[in-house]
């Protein structure tokens, strides 16, 4: 080393060659590795002034943590899980939909900011894929939309691991904190805004899983529609089978009380109902109302555009990382038994406003079945 070199080393306090260390830290503070563990880990019996001295040198030298050191010190991995339950055989790719992707990019960066990094686990609703999890050691994991006594919670609970439900956990499932929206609010709003632009019987497409989206997204529409005297027409399919939903589009419109509008709680059933209702010589809105929960921006180009119901992802991904983080560093106070609900957002397009407002609304209306589709020769 050059004597240049030498000066230029204690003078930054870094190693020449590579990224700083604890010791090349406490080197250029002038105080012992241990104060600068203690100042940077919130430890210790510090003045305060010694602790943003520590932590200004540290953020000079460009000092991060060793992930390694951390495990050996704290016993914790620095990992989180992130997956969602699946309700068929086949594999969900959850992580193609919008509002997963928006959700998980803001729990990553959530994670980052406090320290942590996010894994993304394969979806499951089998113990058995323990055998696989269990490679990953996890500090805490986040489950999407999980069903009723679901079996992957339970195991990850039992192991000792805290589990955040991104949706209400239902029946006594023993997470340690949720983040939801109130779907019973976002329905009814909805459901308004159509009868409010001319729709005189509102139909559903729903799913068959048990989780509690689906099933309060449902109630409240029987709800709704209970208290509006009008008979409910909906249709039920299982949202992991990616031909389901334009399959059960079709039925909807097929049906001798074919609904004037259509709410879909699902991503695809927006662009699956404007098929169906071509393929029915339907037009949307003048014959068609439609509204689906989504946060693809595809919907605004569509022709027309489709209303989309908006579930904030961003903001829950957020949430449900700090409520982990608090759990998985003690802050059982803060994170046990925790829950916050999130606000929703219509985005009214074209699909759900007529031009003119039809005749009133009358309850038990009767419409006319649609044109059968030409027959295709085979």
């Amino acid at each position: 080393m050059t004597a240049a070199k030498h000066q230029m080393t204690r003078a930054t306090g870094r190693r020449t060659g590579g990224r700083a260390g604890i010791r090349d830290v406490a080197a250029a503070a002038g105080v012992s590795i241990t104060t600068v563990s203690d100042a940077l880990n919130g430890k210790g019996r510090l003045p305060d002034t010694t602790r943003r001295h520590v932590r200004s040198v540290a953020d000079r030298l460009g000092y991060r943590p060793s992930a390694a050191a951390r495990t050996l010190r704290t016993g914790k991995s620095g990992l989180i899980g992130l997956t969602v339950t699946t309700y068929g055989e086949e594999p969900f790719t959850f992580t193609e939909f919008a509002y997963f992707a928006e959700m998980a990019r803001a729990a990553t960066s959530a994670a980052l900011a406090r320290g942590y990094a996010l894994v993304i686990l394969p979806a499951t609703s089998q113990r058995r894929d323990f055998d696989v999890w269990s490679n990953v050691a996890l500090d805490g994991t986040v489950v999407i939309d999980p069903s009723d006594h679901d079996p992957v919670v339970t195991e990850l609970v039992r192991q000792g691991i805290p589990v955040v439900s991104d949706g209400r956990p239902g029946g006594s499932l023993p997470v340690t904190a949720w983040v939801d929206n109130d779907h019973e609010a976002a329905v009814t709003g909805l459901l308004d805004h159509l009868a409010a632009a001319g729709a005189r019987r509102i139909g559903l497409l729903t799913g068959t899983s048990t989780d509690t989206y689906t099933r309060l997204s449902t109630t409240a529409y029987l709800d709704w529609c209970a208290r509006a005297r009008q008979d409910p027409v909906y249709e039920a399919y299982p949202a992991h089978d990616p031909c389901a939903s334009a399959v059960a589009a079709d039925r909807l419109l097929a049906r001798a009380d074919r609904p004037d509008a259509v709410y879909g709680l699902f991503d695809p059933n927006g662009t699956d109902l404007l098929a169906a209702a071509r393929r029915y010589g339907l037009r949307v809105p003048d014959d068609l109302l439609l509204v689906c929960c989504s946060e693809s921006g595809v919907y605004a180009t569509t022709e027309p555009p489709i209303t989309t119901l908006s579930l904030k992802p961003g903001r829950i991904g957020t949430a449900v990382i700090h409520l982990l983080i608090d759990a998985i560093e003690g802050a059982a106070g803060r994170a046990q038994g925790s829950h916050q609900v999130m606000p929703t957002e219509l985005i009214v397009r074209a699909s759900s406003q007529r031009a003119r407002c039809p005749a009133p609304r009358l309850p038990h209306a009767t419409l006319a079945a649609p044109r059968t589709p030409p027959a295709v020769d085979q």
